[in-house]
C-alpha cells in the first residue's frame, strides 16, 4: 500500500485520513521509538475500521525520555479545513498503567455541553481515544512500562478552527480530533451527490424496493442492525444529501425509503433542510424549542433549549424534564419535508438513533 494515500471509495472518489488515525499512527510511532529505540520514517496501523494504513512519518525525534512523531493529514478529494496539516504527538512512557491523552498547542477544549465530552478536556472524540490507546498498548507489549502520557498538537489549529463552527460549540483554541472509521468520505462534493443517485440507480436495478437512507458510517451501521432483512446494497450513505437520496428514490421507483440518523442531521432535516451539511445549516435551537412546546413543555425547558449548545444537548435537556416525544415528533416533521421533496409515491419512514444505536424514536411508530 503507497504511505499516506487513502484508498478509493466503491464509486471511485479519493477518499482520506481523519485526525485521529494521524494522530493514532504517530502515537504508535513515538512509542515504538522510545520501545525499540530506533527512529521510523513510516509506520504501519490499524485504523478504526480494522482495516490497515501506512503512513509516513513528517518527523521522527526523541528527545531524553520522550518521542516526537508527525504524519500530514491527507484529506483525499473533500479537503477540509485541517488537510495538509501537521498531527504532532508527543509520547512520555511511565512505568504506572494507563494511556493519559492530553491536547496540545491546536488541539480545542470543550467550554460547553451537549458534546458527549468532558468539560475542560480536549476536543479527541471517543473513538479516536480508543484507537490511540490501543496503538500505544500494541507497541507496549512485553516492554518494562505499562503506561503512557499521549499529547498530541496541530500547528496552526487554531487558525483552522475558524472555519468550522467550533466556537459557537464552545471548542476553543484549535480543532477537534475526530473519527469514527478512520476514513474521510468526500461527502460535500458534487461527485458524492452523483454517487448517491448512482447506488440509488444501481440497487433499483439490481429489483431492491426498499432502501435506507443513512447519514454516515456510524448510522449505516445502526441501521443495519435495525433492518437485518435488507441487504447491504440496500444501505446508502447520503451524507449532507438527504434531498438528493430521496428525490433519486422517488424517480426510480422505489417503493419505501428509511431515513436513520442521529439528532443533529434529523433535526436539520425536520426543519426543512434537505441538504443538512455544517456550512450550509446549523441546528435551530429555536425550532426546537416550538416542538418542546408543541408537547407541552414548561417555560423553563423552552428557555434551555433556546440556549442550548447542540441538539445532543437538546436531548439530555428533554431526558433530564422527562419530556418524552420529541424524538418522534423530530422523525415525524422529516418525514413531512421529505414527502413534499420526493413527491410522488414514495413512503417513507424516519428512524433516530443515539450514538450508542438505540432507537429513541421512529415514525411512523408501525410500517405504513
Amino acid at each position: 500500500m503507497d504511505k499516506n494515500v487513502p484508498p478509493k471509495n466503491r464509486k471511485g472518489l479519493r477518499t482520506g485520513f481523519t485526525t485521529g488515525a494521524c494522530a493514532a499512527a504517530a502515537a504508535k510511532a513515538a512509542t515504538r521509538c522510545l520501545v525499540k529505540g530506533t527512529m521510523l520514517s513510516e509506520i504501519e496501523t490499524t485504523l478504526p475500521n480494522r482495516t490497515r494504513a501506512t503512513f509516513a512519518l513528517a518527523r521522527c525525534e526523541r528527545v531524553g525520555t520522550r518521542a516526537i512523531c508527525g504524519i500530514i493529514k491527507d484529506a483525499g478529494d473533500d479537503p477540509d479545513c485541517t488537510h495538509g496539516a501537521e498531527l504532532i504527538v508527543e509520547v512520555e512512557l511511565r512505568t504506572e498503567p494507563g494511556i493519559d491523552i492530553r491536547g496540545g498547542l491546536g488541539v480545542a477544549t470543550v467550554t460547553k455541553a451537549g458534546l458527549g465530552l468532558e468539560i475542560g478536556g480536549p476536543a479527541i472524540n471517543p473513538i479516536p481515544r480508543r484507537n490511540i490507546t490501543e496503538m500505544v498498548e500494541e507497541e507496549l507489549a512485553g516492554a518494562p512500562y505499562e503506561g503512557a502520557v499521549v499529547t498530541i498538537s496541530v500547528p496552526g489549529g487554531e487558525e483552522m478552527a475558524k472555519k468550522t463552527t467550533n466556537a459557537r460549540l464552545g471548542l476553543v483554541g484549535g480543532i477537534s480530533i475526530l473519527g469514527t472509521t478512520g476514513i474521510v468520505k468526500p461527502y460535500s462534493t458534487a461527485a458524492f451527490k452523483a454517487s448517491v443517485m448512482q447506488e440509488i440507480d444501481v440497487a433499483a436495478a439490481g429489483g431492491l424496493r426498499e432502501l435506507v437512507l443513512t447519514t454516515g458510517g456510524k448510522s449505516e451501521q445502526y441501521a443495519m442492525a435495525l433492518y437485518p432483512h435488507l441487504p447491504e446494497q440496500a444501505f446508502i450513505q447520503v451524507g449532507d444529501f438527504i434531498g438528493v437520496g430521496v428525490r433519486q428514490c422517488a424517480r426510480r421507483g422505489i417503493a419505501r425509503a428509511t431515513v436513520v440518523g442521529m439528532m443533529g442531521k434529523l433535526s436539520k432535516m425536520a426543519n426543512g433542510k434537505m441538504q443538512t451539511h455544517a456550512a450550509g445549516s446549523e441546528v435551530d435551537m429555536e425550532f426546537l424549542a416550538s416542538l418542546a412546546a408543541e408537547l407541552a413543555a414548561s417555560a423553563e425547558l423552552i428557555a434551555s433549549i433556546r440556549q442550548a449548545n447542540t441538539a445532543r444537548h437538546v436531548l439530555e435537556l428533554c431526558r433530564e424534564a422527562g419530556l418524552v416525544g420529541i424524538t418522534s415528533l423530530v422523525c415525524k416533521k422529516v418525514i413531512e419535508h421529505c414527502r413534499r421533496h420526493a413527491g410522488g409515491t414514495l413512503t417513507i419512514q424516519a428512524c433516530l438513533v443515539d450514538f450508542g444505536g438505540a432507537l429513541l424514536g421512529r415514525y411512523p411508530e408501525v410500517s405504513e
